[in-house]
């Protein structure tokens, strides 16, 4: 499809396509990711030895596979504010925080107040009904407009349980998920995760690829954006498909924006085939927006998942959605456990997040991060970068191709050697954003636009190298 013919995006993100563009030469940018690498080595000395010690006890080096690449992953000793500091006494400005979790910023006052009286006065683990849970869940029920909501400890326990709650509610068993997408460390939803090209059959009639380890059950896979393809897939599954779970807005490949009207139509098939629609918005949530993606774009799910940016940097996620879904687990059709549950100490964290993320609060940092997408526009113009900057909400990419990014077909078309070179020349110039390739920075409550500057300063040497 030209970029003429590009469908218009969901009108609350950003995305600019350059209108022109030149190409890079190749031998410059091997040049300089070789000399970016040399420049790390010697810089993070104690970042590796840090990790080989590390090695002997955890799996890579690190708690999450997640935060491992070759050679070494920097660690951190200590974080406040916008800010990290290595082992090796770098202070760098984090544009990861957290995957999206530290939105309120590293150490944030308010939520170390509460915690702290929770930890002097209230306690940390009780595993009895409390008012702190009650309270929490209220909160989240408003904010979310919720008819229900259980709390759970992760990501993968939300989407787990979702799914677990359509299956249980519809008397099906068969999932539908996006090509391309992570949802947390599940089964199901293992499958198709940023699979290699040629095991994944063609891109309007998608071929499950299922890893070697993971127990999938029946599991269908269908492009994001393709209203078409979504409804053939149903039409032919629909009387074994008990849900449909994807991101609203894409945001474990860069970020990938939908079409304008794509989920209202998402809406309107799954109810014409009794299919529950699920927005997994660990990664949205309050980023999005006050009330998350699915309130800022209009499109409302029967079930949601939600974690990170709601847990000021402590362990707090949750399900929740329509009663017609809920009520599996009140008369018990659904069993949903877990002894950490709602303690104290997370729905203390929850109730300070709750009061800080307000709509002013959001909506400043949501303006740092369009001037931020602006500048950056201004850059990838002034030198014919083949890249094109999107954003939603607080969070933004720069991404390394000069057309528009719609699904998981073209997000594979990303020049990842200087999608790599970019990541490492940040971070050899104090700016730290996550390792994948494909992930997004985010604007915290903590970051100003002088902070922002760095990044957008770092952005202009690059370009000045690449083009010399």
């Amino acid at each position: 499809m030209s970029q003429e013919m590009i469908p218009k995006h969901e009108p609350t993100g950003w995305r600019k396509v350059p209108a022109g563009h030149a190409p890079l030469n190749r031998e410059k940018v091997a040049e300089l990711l070789a000399k970016e690498w040399e420049r790390f080595s010697a810089t993070t000395k104690g970042s590796g030895q840090h990790n080989k010690v590390s090695a002997n006890s955890l799996p890579m080096g690190v708690t999450s596979s997640f935060q491992h690449w070759d050679p070494y992953p920097i660690s951190v000793t200590r974080a406040k504010g916008a800010y990290v500091t290595d082992v090796d006494g770098r202070k760098l400005l984090d544009l990861s925080m957290g995957f999206g979790a530290m939105l309120v910023g590293h150490l944030n006052p308010h939520v170390v107040r509460k915690v702290k009286r929770a930890l002097n006065k209230t306690g940390t683990l009780f595993v009895t009904p409390s008012p702190t849970a009650t309270l929490g869940a209220e909160k989240m029920k408003r904010r979310f407009g919720l008819d229900m909501v259980r709390f759970t400890n992760s990501g993968t326990e939300s989407t787990m349980y979702v799914i677990r709650i359509a299956r249980a509610v519809t008397g099906k068993k068969g999932v539908i998920k996006i090509e391309g997408g992570y949802h947390g460390g599940y089964d199901p939803l293992q499958v198709s995760v940023k699979p290699s090209l040629d095991k994944i059959g063609p891109a309007d009639n998608p071929t499950p690829y299922i890893p070697a380890e993971v127990e999938a059950g029946e599991i269908h896979v269908v492009p994001y954006n393709d209203l078409a393809a979504l409804e053939r897939k149903l039409e032919q599954t629909a009387s074994s498909v008990a849900c449909l779970m994807m991101e609203p807005v894409i945001e474990n490949l860069s970020i990938i924006l939908p079409d304008e009207g794509y989920l209202k139509g998402v809406r309107e098939l799954c109810d014409r085939y009794g299919v529950a629609l699920i927005f997994d918005e660990v990664k949205t949530g309050l980023t999005a927006g006050v009330a998350g993606a699915a309130k800022k774009i209009g499109v409302e799910p029967d079930l949601i998942a939600l974690a990170k940016s709601i847990g000021g940097g402590l362990p707090v996620a949750a399900f929740g959605g329509k009663q017609k879904y809920m009520d599996a687990v009140v008369d018990g059709r659904m069993a949903h456990y877990g002894t950490y549950n709602g303690n104290p100490l997370v729905m203390a964290a929850w109730d300070a997040v709750d009061e800080i993320a307000t709509d002013e609060a959001l909506d400043r940092a949501e303006a740092t991060n369009f001037y931020t997408l602006q500048k950056l526009d201004e850059i990838i113009n002034e030198y014919q970068l083949p890249a094109h900057t999107v954003g939603f909400g607080v969070k933004g990419a720069m991404i390394w191709s000069p057309n528009a990014v719609r699904n998981y077909r073209d997000f594979k078309t990303t020049d990842f050697e200087v999608a790599e070179l970019s990541w490492l020349w940040g971070i050899n110039r104090g700016i730290i954003t996550p390792p994948g390739l494909d992930e997004q920075w985010l604007v915290s409550f903590s970051h100003t636009r002088k902070d922002m500057d760095k990044l957008i300063e770092s952005t202009r040497e690059l370009a000045k190298a690449l083009r010399r």
